[in-house]
């Protein structure tokens, strides 16, 4: 009998990764191996429609239960990989199993960075990375009269625009002196401190915090470095996450900022493969390794591990991608920028009206990245610009009368 092909983490990049080998026409056993019960999920629904009470618990399913079965995958749930023997080729399981591998994909994804200060533990404290954090958090908002929020990183901005609109009072905490000052800059991070504060936020930046403080075990709020403190129902961390690399290090898989692997997704280990959240893989595009924390990469990268698996010549060179909804507001994001990374930003459009496109320009006037602002259909121009490579008149990008695509040459 031929050794399984095993995926290490339920996820969406497990899920899809397991769809691409059977549509591939793998036909060899396929186990597909998640520590939580549910059934593999999309996670950004958790953040935004899902956790608004506007999409229901079976849409964030990547497939029905069915398919798995008509699909011939061995879905194991509630089950975790705890170690892997590389010389056995075989894993070992939390419930005192084993399984054998041809062939092993880490799909382990990320996990929240916890709160560094005293009281963190406390009931009432919540992160949002699975769908049961969502179910707390979404039951939190029916009942809560007023949250901190602390980090105003995406996490934190969509849960702060859910309670919003729930009517929950938000203080939302940000160390930096902007949110998402590392991702977007000042220049455009700016856009997002004056949305959250025009829909009732309470952003305050350049924040230390202290403790979370407690009343007979439960959170009702925080302590700043300065002494102030803030009362709350509850507290909600977006704080950043980090990828789950513990498995693949124990293994003695090169790790570096998450498993390092090749441009097909291939580990230090010829035989294991990462992919989604915990794969820092070197993009051919970019001639750089990479780590990207988003749904596109969970989404696609596993599709390109997966024909990798099965011997196929391919590289993963798509250029990263996220978007956003929170309010009004809806954006894509295509390209790459390191946080400093850029010599300025040129903006298309009306900013004040959150209506814009907005480009990172670096050497020479090259593209790095753009983002659309309630602006649509033009995200494939935008990502012609950045896979061009070719410098851009910065007066023809600002131009909102010149055809995107004209400038990427198509």
């Amino acid at each position: 009998m031929d050794m399984p092909f095993v995926i290490a983490g339920a996820s969406l990049a497990g899920a899809k990764a397991a769809e691409t080998l059977r549509a591939e026409g793998h036909d060899g056993p396929v186990i597909l191996i998640g520590a939580e019960n549910e059934l593999p999920y999309e996670r950004p629904p958790l953040s935004k429609a899902y956790l608004q009470g506007k999409a229901d618990r079976d849409s964030i399913f990547v497939h029905p239960r069915p398919w798995y079965y008509e699909s011939e995958i061995d879905l194991r749930l509630g089950v975790a990989v705890t170690g892997i023997d590389r010389a056995a080729h075989a894993v070992t399981l939390s419930d005192g199993g084993t399984a054998g591998y041809d062939k092993l994909l880490l799909a382990t994804g990320s996990a929240p960075r916890p709160l560094p200060v005293p009281g963190a533990e406390a009931d009432g404290v919540h992160y949002l990375r699975t769908v049961e954090d969502s179910d707390a958090i979404r039951t939190v908002l029916q009942h809560a009269s007023r949250v901190v929020i602390v980090g105003a990183g995406w996490i934190g901005l969509e849960t702060a625009a859910a309670a919003r609109e729930a009517g929950v009072e938000v203080t939302l905490l940000e160390m930096a002196e902007l949110p998402l000052l590392r991702v977007l800059g000042p220049e455009v991070g700016q856009v997002f401190a004056d949305l959250h504060r025009a829909h009732g936020v309470d952003l305050r930046t350049s924040q230390q915090l202290a403790e979370v403080t407690q009343a007979g075990g439960r959170a009702d709020g925080v302590r700043l470095a300065d002494g102030t403190r803030i009362g709350a129902d509850a507290v909600i961390v977006g704080a950043g996450i980090a990828p789950r690399v513990e498995l693949a290090e124990a293994a003695g898989l090169e790790i570096d900022n998450g498993v390092r692997v090749d441009a097909q997704l291939r580990s230090s280990d010829p035989d294991i493969f990462a992919a989604g959240d915990v794969a820092n893989a070197f993009h051919p595009l970019l001639r750089k390794h990479i780590r990207v924390e988003h749904w596109a990469n969970a989404l696609h990268q596993p599709q390109t591990a997966a024909k990798a698996m099965l011997g196929q010549a391919v590289a993963f060179d798509r250029i990263p991608y996220f978007y956003t909804d929170q309010y009004d507001l809806g954006m894509e994001y295509s390209g790459y920028v390191e946080p400093g990374g850029y010599d300025r930003v040129v903006f298309r459009g009306d900013v004040g009206a959150r209506e814009f496109v907005a480009f990172w320009l670096g050497d020479g006037g090259r593209v790095l990245a753009g983002m659309n602002v309630n602006i649509w259909d033009v995200n494939d121009a935008v990502q012609a610009l950045v896979r061009s490579g070719q410098p851009v008149d910065e007066a023809a990008l600002a131009d909102p009368d010149i055809p995107l695509e004209s400038l990427a040459g198509g």
